[in-house]
């Protein structure tokens, strides 16, 4: 008689798949591999993951919700880690940094991968734009302080379009010795703290 699964076991079995998928999406692109091929990665039979997601874009976006909520986590944790806004900031950073390196083929899939349909997907919608809060939530204070000056979104959107690209550079290989990722993530970000602490003078 078939084991009847309990909630537990089924949210354990979706994010077995998730963990199996994300690298298969990641290695292979959206149509890089069949369901059978995630099957077979699990042990268990073709028509099995049918039973927990539609299709593989269901899969997709379920993987991408759970890391873009463990990447908000991590970065919320930083945040509340210190009240100082200037070492707050930092440790932001720090923490996008770490969870970009340590989960790359997750952070490949937040950022390289989109969904024409996202909206069909509350799960993914909502963690979308509670990571997008916690990489810019932080320059909040750095601007009610009068450390910066400009709009707080959208200075939070430049420092995250620098430290992105560097951090894709990273993964690709491309960085030189002479210009490590540490140095242009360093540079860049002197740069940019004292563009806008300069418009914040002359403004």
């Amino acid at each position: 008689m078939p084991k009847t699964l309990t909630k537990p076991d089924i949210e354990e079995f979706r994010e077995n798949l998730c963990v199996a998928a994300s690298r298969l999406f990641a290695e292979r692109g959206r149509e890089g591999f069949t369901m059978r091929e995630l099957a077979s990665a699990l042990g268990v039979s073709p028509m099995t993951p049918y039973r927990y997601f539609r299709d593989k874009e269901a899969i997709l976006a379920a993987v991408r919700a759970r890391a873009f909520n463990r990447f908000a986590e991590a970065l919320e944790a930083a945040y509340a880690s210190t009240s100082d806004a200037r070492t707050r900031g930092r440790a932001v950073g720090l923490a996008y940094i770490r969870f970009a390196f340590g989960e790359p083929y997750s952070y490949r899939l937040m950022f390289d991968l989109s969904q024409p349909d996202e909206d069909q997907y509350p799960e993914l919608v909502a963690a979308t734009s509670r990571a997008r809060a916690t990489m810019t939530h932080h320059v909040i204070s750095l601007v009610e302080l009068g450390i910066l000056a400009g709009d707080p979104e959208l200075i939070g959107h430049v420092m995250w379009a620098s430290l992105h690209g560097a951090v894709v550079l990273e993964l690709a290989g491309k960085l030189t010795a002479e210009c490590g990722f540490d140095r242009i993530v360093e540079e860049s970000f002197t740069a940019l703290f004292q563009g806008f602490a300069a418009k914040r003078i002359t403004g």
